[in-house]
């Protein structure tokens, strides 16, 4: 087991008390799980989030704050570091191809979730949401990205 967690970024998105989701292939699973991937070399996690996001959705992802960081060690002692951004989507591009693990997107209620428990990627789907609907919200110059080289840090926009 690598003491190192794997970073992943994820898209809270809620319209009219509903949530964007996606239904994915996972580890041999169909699962629904928020717009989320890994961090990748270089970018930072605000990057992360929008990039992940329109690759799995078509659609631009704008962060207006972080609802929370979550350390979870899931199955085969993979361990989960998530941060979560609270954010708004714009209309589908229908002439972007989604990753091709994506098979739908879909805006769904915290119930109906709930209710399907059992095809949620992780327990770290509903636990973003819960926090997000109690109002948890932090200002996204709480993350720094520091550049290669120890150049001057900057706030992340």
């Amino acid at each position: 087991m690598s003491p190192r967690p794997d970073v992943t970024v994820a898209a809270i998105a809620e319209r009219d008390g509903r949530f964007l989701v996606v239904q994915e292939r996972a580890a041999r699973r169909i699962v629904l799980n928020q717009p989320a991937g890994h961090l990748e070399d270089g970018e930072s996690l605000v990057e992360a989030v929008v990039r992940e996001t329109l690759e799995e959705t078509g659609c631009a992802f704008v962060p207006e704050s972080v609802t929370g960081l979550y350390l979870w060690r899931g199955p085969r002692a993979r361990t989960v570091l998530r941060v979560a951004f609270a954010g708004r989507v714009g209309e589908r591009d229908r002439s972007l191809a989604l990753d091709r693990a994506i098979l739908r997107t879909a805006w769904l209620g915290r119930e109906e979730l709930a209710a399907r428990a059992a095809e949620l990627r992780s327990p770290l789907v509903l636990r973003c949401i819960d926090d997000y609907l109690l109002g948890s919200r932090y200002p996204l110059e709480m993350l720094n990205h520091v550049p290669p080289q120890g150049l001057a840090a900057r706030a992340v926009p």
